[in-house]
């Protein structure tokens, strides 16, 4: 046996109470008990495990025998039966757990109270921690139970092989969990720069950049009402902005195509046409003409005119001379 397999190899008190669990109660029956000790021992050798010829070891058996006949079941069940009695929430103390559950089981086994006990008592109050979380996990809706043993720091093959999920799965939902977090980080500094400010300033800041209203009532710590009352001042606030942005369009519009032809004072309606004869004697189409004139910042008005009913140009122009 290497070293490093000896390193790997239960403890020896450890290995002939799991024995105890599997041995045949008629095997210590009738006078049997010495064979039973010699049969043990030889399995123990073949374990790697230096019984038969180790006079300390052959003595460590036959007083764990001794005392399993006295209490009349193996010390290795209590420990079981404490472990498995163990919630998820006393469980993820393992250290708490385990000094307790040794304190219990040392009432009746004395000897548990010596310190080579305790690590294994550790080590199944963690396993029993995994595989209760890992229970709980599967009992969850959706992915919560896949990030519940993300946010437990699990080890992702531990994951796969508990919960019987695919690689890509598991990272797509850790994807989405650094997503979040990210986001979170990102509200966080947002908050920070609006530090001191009324509630509802808070969150339409917040809005504004784009928050989500359920993470913005969490972290921004409002209830409904806060934000019912921003998101209503808000949407008036663009209802104020569209109307204002119609009427600025209204007004460019006019602007661009200049006042009614009733609104042209008489010396400006004759400039105006003068520039559109000048114009017309360059071109005949349509586009042209109304190019040109919008150019020269001649009125709609007159442009239409000029482009549909040239003819009624005269009749202005006589009206405008008087």
């Amino acid at each position: 046996m290497t070293e490093a397999e000896d390193k790997q190899k239960m403890p020896l008190w450890l290995a002939i109470e799991e024995r105890f669990l599997t041995l045949d109660p008629q095997a210590l029956s009738g006078g049997k008990v010495e064979a039973a000790i010699q049969q043990m021992a030889g399995e123990l050798d073949q374990a790697g495990y230096n019984v038969s010829r180790h006079g300390g070891h052959m003595i460590e058996l036959r007083f764990a025998l001794k005392d399993m006949l006295k209490a009349g079941r193996p010390l290795l069940k209590d420990v079981n039966s404490a472990v498995e009695a163990l919630t998820l929430e006393e469980a993820t103390a393992p250290y708490a757990a385990s000094d307790r559950i040794v304190k219990e089981i040392s009432k009746a086994w004395p000897k548990f109270g010596g310190p080579e006990f305790r690590p294994e008592v550790i080590r199944r109050v963690e396993k029993a921690r995994l595989d209760l979380l890992i229970a709980k996990a599967k009992g969850m809706p959706g992915d919560e139970g896949i990030e519940l043993l993300i946010e437990q720091m699990l080890a992702f093959p531990v994951i796969l092989s508990g919960l019987g999920i695919t690689e890509e799965r598991l990272a797509q939902v850790d994807a989405e969990m650094k997503r979040r977090a990210a986001e979170r980080e990102r509200v966080a500094a947002l908050l920070e720069a609006v530090k001191g400010k009324t509630d509802p300033e808070r969150v339409k800041h917040l809005f504004d950049n784009n928050v989500a209203e359920k993470l913005i009532m969490e972290m921004a710590k409002v209830d409904q009402g806060v934000i019912d009352g921003v998101k209503k001042a808000m949407e008036e606030a663009l209802k104020e902005k569209e109307r204002q942005e119609v009427e600025a369009a209204a007004q460019r519009k006019a602007e661009a195509e200049g006042p009614p032809l009733e609104a042209i004072p008489p010396a400006e309606m004759l400039a105006y046409i003068e520039s559109i004869r000048e114009i017309m004697e360059f071109s005949d189409k349509e586009s042209e003409i109304r190019t040109m004139c919008e150019q020269s910042k001649i009125p709609k008005a007159l442009i239409d005119i000029a482009v549909s009913v040239p003819a009624k140009l005269d009749e202005l122009e006589q009206a405008a001379q008087g």
